[in-house]
């Protein structure tokens, strides 16, 4: 088999439906979707510079231009959309869900731009390209944090982008705002899973109060130096969160879930100058994993 080979045939048919036609539109008319696609998914899955993409999927700069247009449309976002309706009409959503981020570090050809830090992150407008390109210095130099909530078979729900500084607790509204699935029931998306399984950072009184006004059960333990406060406190501070120990044992889904992202070299290490383009290449992952999900292996 080619070790170029991306899509199996019922993958493609699955998704083709899904992007959008040039039929009817001024202009050149789109080269065959399909070989431009799987040039995008080809250069991420490698690292590889979009230049060096090979000929057989088209002229780089189509495939390059082809992916900046669907990250900036929300094409992608629709594909994994449908996908999850999908999976959700064969109840294969497990709602016991997990959140957390992972850090990935940007390459210089990625940061050689101005940035506007202290920007405000993509956190609810995902096709607006934000002030700092969601690159921020933490520890390990320039990085990009991506955000996921992941089902309880570490499938992932929503993927958004920031800066590497940024911590995980401010994100977490944004992500439950993106929460939407159609299908499986009438009547309006499903946004309300059945728990949310998260470490420490998650730790919060406004994430707590927030489960608690849904009716999600919080499965998160309490930093140490919460634990210490809320003693000293004596009877004011209240009873202690409940935690269910034996459940959070599923937490590590979200982990697994991140070394899947990471298989591909170009998620591992940022070389997007744009924070939409590697967002959009991290809900390409995301399509893919669903796609297998339901269809099968990738080839």
């Amino acid at each position: 088999m080619s070790r170029t080979s991306v899509l199996t045939d019922e993958q493609w048919e699955r998704i083709q439906p899904l992007l959008p036609s040039s039929d009817g539109s001024r202009g050149r008319p789109f080269r065959d979707d399909r070989p431009v696609v799987e040039g995008i998914l080809y250069r991420y899955r490698c690292g590889i510079a979009w230049r060096d993409v090979p000929e057989e999927f088209g002229p780089w700069q189509t495939v390059w231009k082809r992916h900046r247009r669907y990250s900036g449309d929300g094409t992608w976002d629709r594909i994994l959309a449908a996908l999850l309706t999908d999976a959700q009409k064969v109840e294969l959503i497990d709602w016991a869900v997990s959140v957390d981020s992972t850090i990935n570090r940007a390459h210089q050809h990625a940061t050689n731009f101005p940035r506007h830090t202290g920007g405000a992150p993509n956190y609810t407008n995902l096709l607006t390209e934000p002030a700092d390109h969601a690159v921020g210095r933490s520890r390990g130099g320039l990085s990009t944090k991506i955000h996921a909530l992941v089902d309880g078979a570490g499938r992932p729900l929503v993927v958004l982008v920031g800066p590497g500084q940024g911590g995980d607790s401010p994100m977490f509204p944004a992500l439950m705002s993106h929460l939407r699935v159609h299908g499986g029931r009438p009547g309006p998306p499903r946004t309300r899973p059945e728990r949310l399984r998260a470490d420490k950072a998650y730790s919060s009184r406004a994430i707590r109060a927030h489960l608690r006004s849904r009716k999600i059960a919080a499965v998160i333990p309490e930093p140490a130096d919460q634990q210490g406060h809320r003693r000293r406190r004596g009877s004011r501070g209240g009873r202690p969160p409940a935690f269910d120990a034996q459940d959070y044992r599923g937490r590590n889904v979200v982990e697994r879930s991140f070394n899947l992202f990471k298989q591909w070299r170009g998620l591992a290490t940022r070389y997007d100058k744009l924070a939409l383009t590697y967002r959009g290449g991290a809900v390409l992952r995301a399509i893919t994993i669903w796609l297998k999900a339901l269809l099968g292996d990738m080839p």
